[in-house]
């Protein structure tokens, strides 16, 4: 997971590593998770089967990151027009004190 992390961040893509209960996660944006089982890179591809309703994942082969890294990359320009950053809030003001 490491590995993708880096050719991510080599595309200008910042991400999240997580690792829990035999798992690698990577979180790169709203709704785009990439998890790995050490085999394969999967994450949500933006499709819903027709006939279930279900979400449909693509995948990767964990021994190719750099190109793995390049389909995540697609899926995440995909998702910065559908979901955009949000815009700073200012902080609140705390109450005075009594």
């Amino acid at each position: 997971m490491r590995r993708l992390h880096a050719e991510l961040e080599s595309l200008g893509i910042t991400s999240d590593i997580h690792h829990g209960h035999g798992a690698a996660l990577l979180s790169v944006w709203v709704d785009l998770l990439v998890w790995s089982d050490g085999v394969r890179f999967m994450w949500w591809n933006g499709e819903h089967s027709a006939r279930t309703g279900r979400r449909k994942y693509a995948a990767h082969p964990a021994g190719d990151p750099a190109a793995a890294a390049r389909h995540i990359a697609a899926r995440y320009a995909d998702l910065r027009t559908t979901h955009p950053t949000p815009p700073l809030r200012a902080p609140r003001a705390e109450a005075a004190p009594l």
